[in-house]
């Protein structure tokens, strides 16, 4: 899954927020580097770059929300994954969406030995799909993004490709996680600025 980076601003009295998982500081410089390879392969106009201090695992993009009704939306988010528990989170190999063939995203995969973080995307998306803007997406795939292709040519494409195919056994590294984040994203000339707004305990009790 991934969302989609609008131009659009959030209106007055709206932030546009996202749910996401925070990456260890170790696997954001591991991807980072794998990242850097595959800068000096392709052509500068070819993709925007993620930058290392932004890149995360969304759990489910929402858009615009009235900030009136923050408060609300995290009371139902922190009741739906309270007691979910920890979840031992891996981070490795790349992929393009939608293909290799007509790249879009870059991304790094993220997942876990138990399937554990699909059930906790699934509470997620109970708790906040009234307050997104558009419907989720049918599958939840894991993922931290680490490219956006633009005006990739063909040439590129096979070289990303070439690229995405001999990185199949990376390691970017594993990770207890212990909390999911309510996170605005506000944009700008030089690119998202992302704030945490809140943080839940997937370990905190409902009661």
């Amino acid at each position: 899954m991934t969302h989609q980076q609008s131009n659009t601003p959030a209106s007055s009295g709206a932030l546009r927020l996202f749910v996401a998982i925070h990456l260890p500081e170790e696997v954001k410089i591991a991807i980072a580097a794998t990242q850097q390879e595959l800068r000096k392969l392709l052509p500068p106009q070819s993709a925007s770059w993620t930058r290392p201090e932004n890149m995360h695992l969304t759990m489910r993009f929402l858009g615009n929300v009235d900030a009136v009704r923050l408060d609300e939306l995290q009371q139902r988010l922190r009741i739906a994954i309270a007691e979910f528990g920890a979840v031992e989170l891996i981070c490795e190999r790349l992929g393009c969406f939608p293909d290799l063939r007509f790249p879009r995203v870059v991304w790094a995969w993220v997942h876990d030995a138990e399937d554990r973080l699909q059930s906790l995307s699934q509470r997620v998306e109970s708790a906040v799909s009234p307050y997104a803007e558009k419907p989720g997406e049918e599958r939840f795939t894991g993922h931290v993004t680490i490219a956006r292709c633009k005006r990739i040519s063909r040439s590129a494409a096979q070289t990303l490709a070439k690229f995405v195919e001999q990185a199949a056994a990376r390691q970017f590294g594993a990770w207890n996680a212990t909390e999911v984040e309510l996170i605005q994203s506000e944009l700008s000339s030089t690119g998202s600025r992302y704030t945490t707004v809140a943080r839940f305990d997937l370990r905190e009790a409902k009661g």
